[in-house]
């Protein structure tokens, strides 16, 4: 079996995890390859270094939701499979633990796991003469958001060929079901369970009462275009340098004043490994505190 490694230098007990996951790969009969960031972290020798062009048969992501997330961008589009060994404090799309690796191990070898195969979105930035733009794997949200200063942007948002309304606020997130507990929750969003074939639209800091989040169908369309209020232009030619696209909240680009951005669902799935019994719900009880009323309970 063939096992990619992906993992967060910043996380202190990580080379240790690496030692134990390559004392660990013989007797499963896992062959190991990694990311190049991680070289010196190995011990001696390192596996091959690089995913690029390997026939993998799943990654394991060492880190928090945010390295999991950087991973499906990696390899996600190629329907590899992740397993994400938390290292952070949530990891809400993590399976397992550094307690629970050697079992989680035991468990993929045997083929006692199922696989999630989670929708993910993909975005084109077009300009005003007709060119276009690629932006990255999202599988938790894309935002059109601003920057710096305080200031509300205008946009105007459309489903397919119908304009749903513009909207004046901090910015705009385009979330998938996964993506609906993460940065759309925190801004009011409402929580869609990883199964239901969905988007949601969700305005950060409207700057009015009357806005609400939306979900859509998942094979919408949704298209993103600047429209007054703007900040004054960065640089002549209009570029803002204020507003930005961002993709799961960790890569982006900044947006021209006639940019139109589309997002929809990608063609492929992004397939994430779950381990025992536990479902969805268990999961948001347990690192999301869901429906947690213990302190009532003490009363």
């Amino acid at each position: 079996m063939n096992v990619g490694v992906i993992g967060n230098p910043r996380y202190r007990d990580l080379g240790g995890l690496l030692a134990r996951l390559a004392s660990l790969a013989p007797r499963y009969r896992i062959n190991l390859y990694s990311e190049p960031e991680l070289e010196a972290l190995w011990p001696a020798p390192p596996p091959p270094l690089g995913l690029d062009g390997r026939k993998l048969d799943l990654v394991l992501t060492f880190g928090g939701d945010g390295t999991l997330l950087r991973g499906a961008r990696l390899v996600g589009a190629q329907g590899t499979p992740i397993l994400g060994v938390n290292l952070g404090r949530v990891g809400f799309l993590t399976t397992a633990t550094p307690e629970t690796m050697e079992a989680a191990l035991e468990a993929v070898a045997r083929g006692e796991y199922r696989v999630e195969a989670r929708h993910a979105l993909e975005t084109r930035i077009v300009s005003p003469d007709g060119s276009e733009r690629v932006g990255a794997l999202a599988l938790n949200d894309v935002v059109v958001h601003k920057a710096g200063v305080a200031r509300v942007i205008g946009l105007r948002i459309c489903r397919d060929d119908e304009e749903i309304g513009r909207y004046s606020a901090d910015g705009i997130i385009v979330a998938t079901p996964t993506g609906s507990t993460a940065y759309s929750l925190s801004a009011g969003g409402p929580v869609v369970v990883p199964e239901v074939d969905a988007l949601v639209i969700t305005a950060i800091c409207p700057h009015t009462l009357a806005v609400r989040p939306i979900v859509l169908p998942g094979s919408s369309v949704i298209t993103i275009e600047l429209v007054p209020p703007l900040p004054p232009p960065a640089a002549p030619g209009g570029a803002h340098e204020e507003i930005l696209i961002s993709y799961d909240g960790q890569v982006g680009a900044s947006l021209s004043v006639n940019d139109r951005v589309t997002v929809k669902r990608a063609e492929n799935r992004v397939h994430l490994i779950r381990i025992g019994k536990e479902g969805f719900f268990a999961r948001m009880r347990r690192k999301l505190q869901w429906g947690d009323l213990s302190d009532r309970e003490k009363e």
